[in-house]
């Protein structure tokens, strides 16, 4: 006898069909993998960029002497052969050095005529590309340790002397180095991604309400020597705050001061002031270059001088108009008061520092340095310049023997080096007081930021 079927059974039937019928097909988390899969594909493909054909080294005496010549200066200008070049006597523009991020390590490529490792088979289409798009010649992604965001700015006249300049150099071949960067970053097409959401072309137009000095000094301040990209802070993905211009950002360990209105400089920055500070890097009215600006003033000594004084217009301007409803601080010397707070650091600068930064020291009177109270380290807003200055000295000045600032860092503990600054920042500082500090020579050690 066959049993009629109750209603509910009747009703469960179709769900359960259904359930056999998903266990055949995909599950939903397969779909989604799917789905994350063709979403890989299509960006893939939006990222790919084509490679632009090889061509053979263009000879040198194609090139105009007068777009040669102009090509040297604006790499002056640029500061290129301090990213290209390999610290310790490394061949100009054969890469190499490293730059440090919190991403890794990234490593200036050779930039020489080479045309197996350099960019010798670059035609001047390839060149333009990779300094206005980050792309280079074979279709790669370049990092943004490359200033593209600024350099996207330049013109075809700057770009093209470049280019001659740099095709008219001394080829080397020399491998790049392999970037120390973490496992994902490695892959290239990332950097669309960060391009997608940080990368927007720049674009330079003069203003008219400027003199012609001050609109040259925009342009190459802004696009080719690419200024921002030390004195703008970053966000976490490494992408320039272009809402905070030049409010002041680590490089390094060090810290590249403000260049508006929060500018720690004690006095006024003149036009005549900032054009020999960037031509010597030393202003006797305010301090000496340190630290990843030391090398600034190294190439711009080598640069056409009016282009030297118009970027000097242009930052003067910028700095004085932020300073305009401030008045220089008065800065007394709180010499006992200081030596009571700081006992140790009072008795290490009588016997480490005084003799060339002590009151009528011959360092003093002779080379015309500034006294320490007028340097905008003890007045910023952080002890890291101060603890790297003492801890890795200072070059002598440009066109200058000497005196030299020694490093302090082998023959200081770090509680000594934080009693110094201490002391200092005591003495003739503005501002609080910096808290941690023996954390931070820690940390400066290291090359990180306090």
């Amino acid at each position: 006898m066959v049993r009629a079927r109750s209603s509910s059974q009747r009703h469960s039937d179709p769900p359960l069909l259904a359930t056999r019928a998903r266990r055949r097909g995909l599950p939903w988390w397969g779909w989604g993998l799917l789905l994350i899969a063709l979403l890989f594909v299509v960006f893939l493909v939006w990222a790919h960029r084509p490679a632009i054909a090889a061509e053979a080294p263009p000879p040198a005496a194609s090139f105009a002497p007068a777009e040669v010549a102009y090509g040297k200066d604006l790499a002056a200008v640029g500061n290129c052969i301090s990213c290209h070049q390999a610290p310790g006597g490394g061949k100009p523009f054969a890469g190499g050095y490293g730059v440090v991020s919190p991403f890794g390590t990234i490593y200036g490529t050779n930039i020489t005529p080479d045309p197996d490792t350099g960019i010798g088979r670059w035609s001047y289409l390839a060149f333009a590309r990779a300094m206005r798009e980050g792309v280079a010649r074979n279709g790669s992604h370049l990092y943004p340790a490359f200033p593209y965001d600024h350099f996207s700015a330049l013109q075809d006249r700057e770009l093209r002397a470049l280019y001659a300049y740099l095709m008219t150099r001394t080829p080397v071949r020399a491998e790049n180095r392999t970037n120390g960067l973490f496992l994902p970053l490695r892959f290239r097409p990332f950097i669309a991604g960060w391009k997608l959401l940080f990368f927007r072309p720049a674009h330079w137009s003069p203003d008219a309400g400027q003199s012609a000095a001050w609109n040259r000094g925009a342009y190459l301040g802004e696009a080719l020597a690419h200024c921002g990209g030390c004195h703008t802070p970053r966000g976490r993905l490494g992408q320039e705050l272009k809402n905070k211009p030049f409010a002041g950002a680590f490089v390094e360990g060090w810290y590249a001061p403000p260049l508006g209105s929060t500018s720690p400089a004690v006095r006024a920055w003149t036009q005549p002031r900032l054009a020999e500070y960037l031509a010597t890097g030393l202003s006797r009215s305010h301090a000496a270059a340190a630290g990843p600006m030391n090398a600034v003033p190294h190439n711009l000594a080598t640069a056409d001088p009016r282009e030297v004084a118009a970027l000097a217009t242009y930052y003067a301007r910028t700095l004085r108009d932020a300073r305009a409803s401030r008045a220089e601080p008065q800065l007394p010397d709180r010499a006992e008061a200081a030596a009571r707070a700081h006992p140790l650091g009072a008795a290490t600068f009588a016997g480490a520092c005084a003799a060339c930064h002590g009151e009528g020291a011959p360092m003093m009177v002779q080379d015309g340095r500034p006294a320490l109270p007028l340097g905008s380290p003890l007045h910023e807003d952080n002890p890291a310049d101060t603890i790297q200055i003492i801890l890795k000295g200072l070059a002598p000045p440009l066109g200058r023997t000497g005196p030299i600032m020694p490093s302090f860092a082998a023959s200081l503990t770090d509680a000594q080096v934080a009693e110094l600054v201490g002391y200092m920042k005591a003495r003739w500082g503005t501002g609080p007081d910096w808290p941690n500090l023996e954390r931070a020579v820690g940390r400066a050690r290291k090359g990180k930021a306090p």
